[in-house]
């Protein structure tokens, strides 16, 4: 497909992306105004936002995140595969941390995930489902905290890559476990709002498994000569459906065998 768009318009709309970011005004989606738009022009913007991030807020690569790994999601944006987006050094809080989602974020929303820390690089292609967990230091719970800086969520596939994949805010759990001790696929989550379970999930939600999702990350970005590195933070895909979030909210996600992850919205 290729890109189509100038790169006059693909610097225009990374811009106005961090524009709203920082406002928390939602835009109205690219793909109204650009109905030509390619998932190439989507990645370019997505480049133009978060290379803005960082020399605008002093932000570091510290991860990666894969978005649109189940099938309903799938099926919703009409793709046959996920996509990603980056995780930087201010997107990041502990387990137990309040979060203010009242004036820096639009319309968050909350997923349970397995994060992946490497201690190894993978670069594709030809990564395996071995090579990662070769590769896999441990694994934790986390919430990534989703948001959208488009009106109402009103999202295709093109719109959510150019947003960095609708990221907003990650939450990691105090508690990690090696992943070759594991099922990843068949290990359960709950995810609590107030107290009160509101959804319950299974690794096999992200591509079959998250190790899956991990695989197809390190082999797209083999496609654009980019690797995945030690030291790096890979979250893997939600295992449950995404919960809208208010002021006032408690929530907490437990993944089997792995350990809790929970933050307080403020």
């Amino acid at each position: 497909m290729g890109n189509k768009m100038t790169k006059e318009k693909i610097e225009q709309y990374g811009n106005e992306l961090f524009d709203s970011l920082k406002s928390t005004n939602s835009i109205a989606p690219l793909t109204s105004r650009e109905p030509d738009m390619t998932i190439e022009d989507a990645y370019a913007i997505q480049d133009v936002l978060i290379k803005k991030r960082m020399s605008d807020d002093g932000s570091k690569i510290i991860g990666k995140k894969i978005g649109v790994t189940s099938k309903v999601v799938m099926d919703m944006l009409g793709v046959d595969q996920p996509d990603f987006g980056y995780l930087l050094s201010d997107m990041i809080y502990s387990d137990g941390d309040e979060i203010d989602v009242s004036t820096k974020m639009i319309q968050p929303k909350a997923e349970g995930e397995i994060a992946f820390v490497l201690k190894e690089d993978l670069m594709g292609p030809g990564v395996t489902n071995a090579d990662v967990l070769r590769a896999t230091k441990f694994v934790m719970p986390c919430f990534e905290i989703v948001d959208s800086r488009i009106t109402d969520w009103k999202i295709k596939i093109q719109d959510t890559v150019a947003d960095n994949a609708s990221c907003g805010y990650i939450v990691f759990g105090g508690q990690s476990a090696d992943p070759r001790d594991l099922d990843l696929t068949t290990c359960g989550i709950t995810l609590e709002r107030n107290g009160e379970l509101l959804h319950t999930g299974a690794g096999a939600a992200a591509l079959g498994s998250p190790v899956n999702a991990v695989v197809w990350l390190a082999n797209k970005l083999g496609e654009f000569g980019v690797g995945l590195k030690a030291g790096e933070v890979i979250l893997s895909g939600a295992l449950c459906a995404m919960v809208p979030i208010e002021s006032g909210d408690n929530m907490t996600i437990n993944i089997g065998g792995i350990g809790s992850a929970s933050c307080r919205f403020v």
